[in-house]
């Protein structure tokens, strides 16, 4: 594993896995870009349905989340310390997915598939 993957792991699991506002739960869905419901996940609650939203919009469409969207999270009872850290997972959710799609295409490209 080259220093770069080691460091992108650890990030990952730092965000997901360490010490937060947020449970690991809500940051592994927020990461997954998914709203917990799956099997397993017991975090569904009205919270985090609404700030699922605001999640969704971080990871699809970055550039179009307004100071309206923070403020509705923060009216569904969410803190700026536990938005902050939604919005990382997500964004950081989506941009793994994004590299590792990249990454898959290029060694196909070069037959490493």
């Amino acid at each position: 594993m080259s220093d770069i993957s080691r460091a992108r792991e650890m990030f990952t699991r730092r965000i997901l896995d360490g010490e937060g506002k947020t449970t690991g739960s809500e940051r592994q869905a927020a990461f997954n870009n998914t709203d917990g419901a799956g099997p397993g996940h017991s975090l569904i609650d009205e919270v985090a349905k609404k700030a699922n939203r605001i999640m969704d919009e971080v990871a699809k469409k970055a550039n179009r989340i307004m100071d309206e969207d923070i403020a509705a999270a923060k009216a569904s009872g969410l803190s700026e310390d536990q938005i902050f850290e939604l919005v990382i997972c997500a964004a950081v959710g989506q941009a793994t997915r994004q590299y590792e799609a990249g990454i898959a295409a290029l060694r196909q490209t070069v037959g490493e598939v």
